[in-house]
């Protein structure tokens, strides 16, 4: 969340920042809590004085004027229990309020409603020209017995896939390729959990707001199913101070994800576009609070997913996402489309995000500067490799015209040896 501070001392740059992504705030309505809320500290903090004050006459009292003092203390604490029952109340409100206020986005963010709007700013790679009818992911797989999506679904409902025989293997491949690659580049490896409390998924930016998207247990347990790893590895240093020397602090992991896709109905309902569960290699940074700094660690996140990308040799697109494409938390983000040839274009397989300090104030992330302070993190994140949308990639851009596929040479160890997968198909 922003600091309310700077909301004071900033509101018409907040408002502009929220018309710019689209969101709908009442700066005002917070502002006003706020200064009720404030009031009614001060109220407390006048009220405690006294009280204060009086406890002291009371032992210096004579015994005939000590009954007449206690019972005017005991009436101030009938008082200050009533007002801070009040004061508690108006700072949950300024505290409710304050979570729906989002970030303000970077000069950088270009000005858009949707994701159309989205201004490209590198393309790599030329996707490729058939020499014969191309299939697209789900026919070549079905057709190598590799994908079983009937199935899955009478387990499990639609949106959801059982993966068999090489196609399995090859996404623990991928899977692990990109895991490998980002420990070969400093990042320290985490196995997390994807069951995270609610106030986590408020932590990292996701509720409120978002919880149509996401799984929740019933009340009893009152936990969620991650939708990305990015939610227990952010959260992992919440409430503590951290070094400088420390800083930055780079993770990777590898996790299920869900996805409830809510109000995606009818949109790409074929294959493995949009599903429920998947796998993804998930990168975090924590770095200390310097604006340049984070531009730079933005830079080298992406950097990473690229190398994943041409490494694979898969065609792709880089855009600057748009102010209305743009989450509440996010200062900025960049999002890679990979060439998938069955869509006739290019689709999402990467988010990289810089938050600024965003995520930090919510989760009380921490770090002590050089001159002794304490301040507030800054948080970045992307994907390395997201298992569905990679099998996607590789299939169809990869894919001989006998119906096998060709594997990448990166992933040939993970496949012991294999180079072709499948056997030739009519």
């Amino acid at each position: 969340m922003l600091d309310l501070k700077f909301i004071r001392q900033n509101p018409a740059l907040v408002i502009e920042g929220a018309r710019k992504k689209r969101i709908a705030v009442d700066v005002e309505g917070l502002l006003a809590a706020d200064t009720a809320a404030r009031a009614l500290q001060t109220a407390l903090d006048g009220l405690r004085a006294r009280q204060n004050a009086l406890s002291k006459e009371v032992g210096k009292a004579s015994p005939a004027d000590r009954p007449r003092l206690i019972a005017e203390v005991n009436t101030f604490k009938a008082q200050l229990a009533e007002l801070e029952g009040k004061f508690r109340e108006a700072q949950a409100d300024v505290d409710a309020r304050l979570l729906r206020i989002p970030n303000v986005p970077a000069d950088e963010v270009p000005e858009g409603v949707d994701d159309s709007e989205n201004v490209e700013v590198k393309r790599w790679g030329t996707p490729r020209t058939f020499d014969f009818a191309p299939r697209d992911h789900v026919a070549l797989a079905e057709a190598q017995g590799w994908l079983e999506i009937e199935r899955a679904a009478r387990i499990s409902g639609s949106r959801n896939y059982v993966l068999k025989g090489e196609l399995s293997l090859l996404e623990g491949a991928v899977m692990r390729y990109a895991l490998d690659l980002m420990v070969s580049r400093g990042f320290t490896p985490l196995s997390v959990p994807t069951l995270v409390r609610s106030a986590v998924m408020v932590g990292t930016g996701y509720f409120p707001g978002g919880e149509e998207q996401a799984y929740r247990t019933d009340s009893r347990d009152d936990l969620c199913l991650v939708g990305t790893a990015e939610v227990p590895v952010t959260a992992l240093h919440q409430d503590e101070v951290l070094a400088l020397a420390d800083l930055p602090v780079r993770y990777v992991a590898l996790s299920s994800c869900y996805r409830r896709e809510a109000g995606a109905a009818g949109r790409d309902t074929r294959g493995l576009y949009r599903v429920h569960q998947f796998q993804k290699v998930e990168q975090v940074v924590l770095a200390a609070a310097d604006a340049q700094g984070s531009i730079e660690h933005h830079r080298a996140i992406v950097d990473n997913a690229e190398f994943v990308l041409q490494s694979l040799e898969i065609p792709y697109r880089i855009v600057n996402v748009c102010g209305g494409d743009l989450g509440a938390p996010q200062i900025q983000k960049y999002d890679i489309e990979s060439w998938m040839p069955s869509r006739g274009g290019y689709g999402e397989t990467h988010s990289a995000s810089r938050f600024h300090e965003y995520q930090a104030r919510r989760l009380n992330l921490r770090y002590r500067d050089a001159e002794g302070k304490v301040r507030f993190c800054h948080t970045l994140n992307n994907t390395v490799a997201a298992s569905s949308r990679m099998l996607i990639c590789i299939l169809e851009n990869h894919q001989n015209a006998d119906g096998t596929v060709r594997v990448p040479k990166p992933l040939w160890p993970y496949l012991a040896g294999r180079e072709v997968l499948g056997r030739p198909v009519g």
